[in-house]
């Protein structure tokens, strides 16, 4: 389903990704391991189209996003990518349902159908009872469960979480390890996750080791 071949990346004359060939499979699990520098977050913004590779190529559902332009690709990361970050990155003058239905409303679908939609995410995440409350009233773990359901409303092709368990503490790290593998379970979802949670990563389908910008297994 995401297939990458020789993707370099270089910031200055500092060369952060060298050559990477990663191939992720639908409704798989991936962990992207490596110590801090290793490209890890590099390597996720590329496929996640945040940014643009030096050379190489990328495929998400056979589409190269970087053969489009700058519209399109905004559109396609829109409805195909889901993002889940170690800080949440909800916007503070939201509740916690119109976070979740922001995705939506920016695909231009009916507030109603974004709004039913979010509901229904929210109450399968076991968060209807919080959802008219703004970060700031929300604890970390809620928060994150917040991000997640943000990331799913496009029914993304892939979801990318970059250190998603980081922030939380061990009853709530544990909780949303565990919600990945239902969400895949129940609708199928592929996730990349870069973590250094080595709990998280020993559950996960496979484990990518990067090192110095390249895939050492």
């Amino acid at each position: 389903m995401i297939q990458t071949t020789g993707i370099t990346k270089s910031f200055d004359k500092l060369q952060i990704l060298k050559k990477i060939d990663l191939h992720v499979n639908k409704n798989e699990i991936v962990a992207i391991v490596g110590a801090s520098g290793a490209g890890k977050t590099t390597l996720l913004q590329i496929i996640g189209t945040l940014d643009k590779p030096d050379s190489g190529k990328i495929l998400i559902n056979g589409i190269d996003p970087f053969r489009l332009n700058e519209i399109e690709i905004s559109r396609f990361r829109n409805r195909h990518i889901g993002f889940v970050f170690q800080f949440h990155q909800l916007l503070p003058e939201f509740t916690a349902l119109e976070n979740v239905m922001i995705p939506m409303l920016i695909a231009r679908a009916k507030a109603t159908i974004a709004e039913k939609k979010a509901k229904e995410l929210l109450d399968f995440l076991n968060m209807s009872d919080r959802m008219t409350h703004k970060p700031a009233e929300l604890s970390g773990g809620e928060k994150q469960r917040i991000a997640v359901a943000r990331a799913l409303i496009n029914n993304p092709s892939v979801i990318l979480a970059d250190e998603p368990s980081g922030s939380l503490d061990t009853k709530n790290k544990e909780e949303l390890h565990a919600l990945f593998f239902d969400l895949r379970n129940q609708f199928g979802q592929t996730f990349i996750i870069v973590t250094h949670d080595e709990r998280l990563a020993t559950k996960t389908d496979r484990i990518i080791y990067m090192k110095d910008g390249v895939i050492t297994n």
